[in-house]
């Protein structure tokens, strides 16, 4: 949704047909032995002199990234135990070997490509490279897969490479073991030929050395290890300690939790137990448990500096999580950081997940709610973004290319599938909020954990993304205040993406009643229409394109539906000379409006009377939306050209365009007339400003509804924009 598609761009489709023939190629070769002619010596140093090229080109090189999600398969899901050894020689291309594992060790430095690459060998000191996709990139290649590491690849794949080369792609982070130099799984060839008998202290030693130097995966290695060298119940319970911290700097707070939890409240390090165990919480938030922890804490934790803030801050989060209470200024001051975490919780309004016929599942209201109501502020399970402060060519956007549904995206929705598989595999309790998402008809495993270890499937990862991400601007208020050039260039369509999984389960129509928007990684939904109980709520996937709208009900079939709203009845039951001579009068108007001539207004009046001749229905039941643009463009003139009363008819023509129904829209207007919105329409940004438009023009014709129609912009402004903290902000600042 609102990310940026590709699909159909001539280049892209060509490019993506180029993928599929070098697909079918080496699938050709499926089940052969690869046909290697270089010795070890020669692969090791092309690979070595490739990465020096890679390396040196990635720091003058700002070109687009492309990343290819290759045909679905699934993660292995037997145990390690259940395997059979294989070799390098046993492998043969195209083939996932299943009931199989390689035992590896890397030769070579890493490379850093759209996965991570190196030259391994096994025990016969066969070479091969090894392709890692969906790492942990927030740690450094070098420190992920250093020169000398073991690892086990579970059922390995053998890819035929574009470049005539073989290589070992492992999608699946959970078809990956790396071993420790001391494993016992690590043949004894591959082992330090000095292996001394180290005892716990010497690894907790070398653990908090790693602490030291913030190489937290090698200190969590450490206590480990020292935790399986059988120390007594104190020492287990300062290793379990000291690896909770490692782990909470991993952002594994699962696992923290466990080790903290088995360290007994009646020791001298429970108090630091629970200092932790509350930052765990905090970070998954569960606010509640949080409080409670931090109540618990003796006085002597009070002014720690580690947690001095959380408990006002988990007070501000209770706030927000069960009243929807929100200060948004602060936020849009944390959205400016990058990448824009913002320290905030969910809210969950008065809404509910239900059956919704063939629609799946869908969203509706549990009570009435009046437009501009708060139904959620959501913070994202994961979200990448693109760096403000670094120039266009160099952000980190990919071409993201599916061989198997026939799909492009140029964004950053490569790196969220990414995030996202990391995010699952390090902390397992959010894997079912994720994987209960929307999924096609993609068919998932159904184990979860294998060896102590989730299961995470990256491929159905990567098409939740491709069906649930939102893609999103920093913050929609910024936004709204671009440009009009700008926007219309980026065609509401961004480079940034997310996933929130409650908002994910609001299905689209494109005569909505509710409105989304965006500050940093949140997301904020509030009613765009007054809602009776139970009605589902619905936004659109895509903007609706009047001036083609055949391909935005294209756009659905990415989704696998089609639009069956009233908007879409109407334009198929139109017959297709009167959407020709529809769109003609459009073509004519606009092109009139953009030329230097002094607009004849009476003619454009003439053309938008000519305009609404094309449809059959009541604007109240079908929203006009080929209509209401140039009304909103005829106020303006009539109010530049100091015809106020002309202003407020050619207003209230476009807002009776998209279906609103007004009590006071009829001259005169005078404060015996109310001005009321009984029936809310079609929702679009540019009616902040039609409001103020009528403002002005009622501070001459009849100052008393002037406040009316202000409030009628600020509403408007606060379904569009998410808040309206920032109302007077906004106009006084751009009015002066």
């Amino acid at each position: 949704m609102n990310t940026y598609n590709v699909s159909s761009a001539p280049g892209c489709i060509q490019l993506l047909q180029q993928h599929k023939k070098r697909l079918r190629e080496a699938q050709s070769h499926k089940g052969q032995s690869p046909s290697i002619h270089r010795t070890r010596d020669e692969t090791i140093i092309g690979f070595k002199l490739r990465r020096a090229q890679n390396q040196g080109r990635s720091s003058v090189n700002h070109s687009i990234r492309s990343s290819i999600i290759p045909p679905a398969y699934h993660p292995c899901t037997r145990s390690l135990r259940d395997l059979q050894q294989l070799r390098i020689k046993d492998l043969r291309v195209e083939t996932h070997h299943r009931d199989a594992y390689l035992l590896l060790r890397s030769v070579t430095p890493p490379d850093e490509m759209t996965a991570i690459l190196a030259m391994v060998e096994d025990e016969d000191g066969d070479v091969l490279m090894l392709q890692l996709y969906n790492q942990d990139m927030d740690r450094p290649v070098e420190e992920i897969l250093p020169e000398g590491t073991a690892l086990i690849v579970k059922e390995p794949f053998l890819k035929l490479m574009s470049d005539g080369e073989y290589g070992i792609r492992v999608d699946h982070v959970s078809d990956c073991i790396f071993l420790s130099a001391f494993d016992e799984r690590v043949p004894q060839c591959w082992q330090p030929k000095d292996r001394p008998d180290f005892d716990v202290n010497h690894w907790k030693m070398t653990g908090d050395e790693f602490c030291d130097s913030a190489k937290y995966q090698l200190a969590i290695e450490s206590y480990t290890k020292a935790l399986d060298g059988l120390p007594n119940s104190e020492e287990s319970n300062i290793l379990r300690l000291s690896r909770a911290y490692a782990l909470l700097k991993t952002r594994r707070f699962d696992e923290a939790l466990l080790d903290l939890e088995s360290i007994p409240q009646t020791r001298p390090s429970a108090e630091k137990a629970l200092v932790y165990k509350a930052q765990a919480l905090y970070s998954l938030h569960r606010y509640h448990e949080c409080h409670k922890v931090l109540s618990s804490l003796g006085p002597e934790s009070s002014g720690n500096p580690a947690i001095k803030d959380y408990p006002a801050r988990v007070l501000r989060r209770l706030d927000e999580q069960e009243l929807g209470k929100y200060q948004f200024k602060p936020m849009y001051q944390a959205s400016k950081d990058f990448p824009p975490d913002l320290d905030q919780a969910t809210y969950i309004g008065p809404v509910a997940v239900r059956p919704s016929g063939s629609r799946g599942r869908g969203l509706f209201t549990t009570e009435a709610v009046k437009a501009g109501d708060l139904l959620l502020c959501e913070k994202a399970l994961a979200h990448v973004s693109t760096n403000p402060e670094t120039p266009e060519q160099g952000q980190n956007v990919t071409l993201l290319i599916n061989v198997e549904t026939d799909t492009m995206t140029v964004g950053t929705q490569s790196d969220l599938i990414r995030v996202v598989t990391q995010r699952l595999y390090q902390n397992p309790a959010l894997v079912k909020q994720f994987t209960d998402l929307h999924h096609g008809s993609y068919t998932p495993v159904n184990v979860s954990d294998v060896d102590g270890k989730p299961v995470v499937d990256s491929f159905l990862v990567a098409r939740i993304v491709s069906l649930n991400a939102f893609g999103c601007p920093p913050s929609s208020r910024e936004y709204y205040l671009e440009d009009k050039a700008r926007r219309l260039e980026t065609g509401d369509q961004f480079h940034s993406c997310g996933v929130w999984p409650n908002s994910s389960y609001i299905n689209h129509s494109c005569d909505s009643n509710a409105q989304r928007s965006f500050i940093g990684d949140m997301i904020i939904i509030r009613a765009a229409k007054d809602l009776d109980p139970d009605t589902e709520i619905t936004f659109w996937y895509a903007t609706p394109d009047v001036d083609d709208f055949d391909a935005h009900r294209d756009k659905f079939q990415h989704w696998g539906f089609q639009c069956d709203c009233t908007i879409c009845q109407d334009y198929q039951n139109t017959d297709a000379s009167i959407l020709e001579k529809r769109q003609n009068l459009r073509t004519e108007v606009r092109e009139y409006l953009q030329s230097n001539r002094q607009p004849d207004l009476a003619r454009i009046e003439s053309t938008v009377a000519s305009l609404a001749s094309t449809y059959c229905q009541p604007a109240h039941e079908v929203p006009r939306l080929g209509i209401w643009d140039v009304q909103c463009v005829l106020a303006k003139k009539y109010l530049r050209q100091d015809q106020p009363v002309k202003a407020i008819e050619a207003v209230f023509e476009a807002l009776e365009s998209l279906g609103y129904v007004i009590q006071g829209a009829q001259a005169p207007w005078s404060p015996d007339a109310p001005l009321v919105i009984e029936q809310w329409g079609f929702m679009v940004d540019q009616l902040i400003e039609i409001w103020l438009v009528l403002a002005e023009a009622f501070h001459t014709v009849s100052p008393e509804l002037e406040a009316k129609a202000e409030w009628y912009a600020r509403i408007t402004y606060k379904i569009c924009v998410g808040e309206d903290e920032t109302f007077e902000d906004t106009y006084i600042t751009n009015s002066t």
